[in-house]
């Protein structure tokens, strides 16, 4: 059983890696904050194996709170450390900006000095790692990360303001941070001590305009029903961001429904990336399709019922039939050049997934008319 010390527990940071630790087994976790007293810093200390040092200031109301609740903090644990002769691995999230000289950069290199210095009395093991621009869930908007604000405004249809959309920025996710520094926990041997940035940390580089416009796409999703790249890492993790900042209340919505005599129809998702996907309720009896693609390819999937899908070759007789039930998850592709249609022919409801290659485009629909059965039994379009 390893015992874990975050300070900082509350804030952003710890609050992320206090839920990736909780996931440890044989982790026992304690969590410092500015709730807490000194000498629950030192006896929590005392029982450390690893300290997150994660406590710091970075919006004060007086420019000297920099110092005291950066540099200060760090003095104080490392007292706290000295006192009790422990010597766990301490990982520092400090800041890029410690590499400037303005009070809040200033601040950043002073902790690690002051870290840097009792690693170097004590043989205690470090790790600092110098963090850029951090989003991600549970971030405070309007606070120090312009992420948050623009996802918590947008979200919540208030105005952002795009002060210069052409300026660049470099993001980090909270979760590649942590990944960074629990890898660093969990190495078998410490690196030396003082080490700055012991991995780098993957990071995304966009201008302010690009970041609203990706998050306004996310807020207009659920009308629009098309989703980003997700096979671009940071549009998931942008997007989750986004996500952690709309209310529940405003979670669900309803999709645009075509009902006739037949049942009903609506798109769910959709992208130029992947195509589109549909699904469809259809009665007893009825039959959808009779119609063949050049390019667009579709997957059939009944969930519900039962159905029988037919395809023929635009040039042959010859008709290839599928019996599908809901129950048994059998999925039928639907290839170029082939005419196809789905029939309930069951005794209730038949629900089908629909995938499509591409999102229907009215002026390049690329479907044409044909029938399966061209002994004419059923010639009608059932789209």
């Amino acid at each position: 059983m390893k015992t874990m010390l975050i300070t900082g527990a509350k804030g952003f940071i710890g609050r992320n890696l206090a839920a990736h630790l909780k996931l440890r087994e044989n982790v026992r976790l304690l969590t410092y904050d500015i709730d807490n007293t000194e000498a629950e810093l030192r006896r929590w200390a005392s029982q450390s194996d690893v300290v997150f040092h994660l406590a710091g200031v970075n919006r004060p109301k007086k420019t000297a709170e920099f110092e005291s609740g950066n540099a200060g903090s760090t003095g104080l644990l490392c007292r706290a450390l000295d006192e009790t002769g422990r010597t766990p691995l301490v990982i520092l999230a400090s800041s890029i900006q410690a590499e400037l000289d303005n009070p809040y950069g200033l601040s950043k290199r002073h902790a690690e000095e002051a870290l840097q210095r009792f690693s170097r009395q004590s043989g205690a093991p470090i790790a600092i790692f110098r963090l850029k621009n951090v989003f991600g869930k549970w971030c405070r908007p309007s606070y120090n990360s312009v992420v948050a604000t623009f996802c918590h405004n947008i979200a919540h249809d208030l105005p952002v303001q795009v002060s210069d959309p052409g300026r660049q920025l470099e993001l980090v996710h909270v979760d590649d941070a942590i990944a960074a520094m629990m890898a660093e926990m969990d190495r078998p041997r410490r690196r030396a001590s003082g080490i700055v940035s012991p991995d780098p940390i993957p990071s995304y580089t966009l201008t302010l305009g690009d970041l609203a416009e990706r998050i306004r796409f996310f807020h207009e999703m659920q009308q629009s029903l098309r989703v980003p790249d997700l096979s671009v890492r940071f549009n998931q993790q942008l997007y989750a961001t986004y996500l952690s900042c709309v209310e529940p209340s405003r979670s669900e919505y309803g999709l645009d429904v075509n009902r006739d005599a037949r049942g009903s129809l609506a798109e769910f998702i959709k992208s130029p990336g992947f195509g589109q996907i549909f699904v469809s309720r259809t009665v007893p009896g009825i039959t959808r399709g009779n119609h063949f693609h050049h390019v667009k390819t579709e997957k059939f999937l009944v969930l519900s019922g039962e159905g029988l899908i037919r395809l023929r070759h635009v040039e042959s007789e010859e008709i290839h039939e599928f019996r599908v039930r809901g129950e048994d998850y059998r999925v039928v592709d639907i290839p170029p050049g082939y005419t196809h249609s789905i029939t309930n022919v069951g005794a209730t409801e038949m629900v089908t997934l629909f995938w499509a290659s591409e999102i229907f485009d009215p002026g390049r629909a690329d479907t044409y008319f044909l029938p399966v059965d061209i002994q004419g039994e059923d010639n009608r379009e059932a789209a």
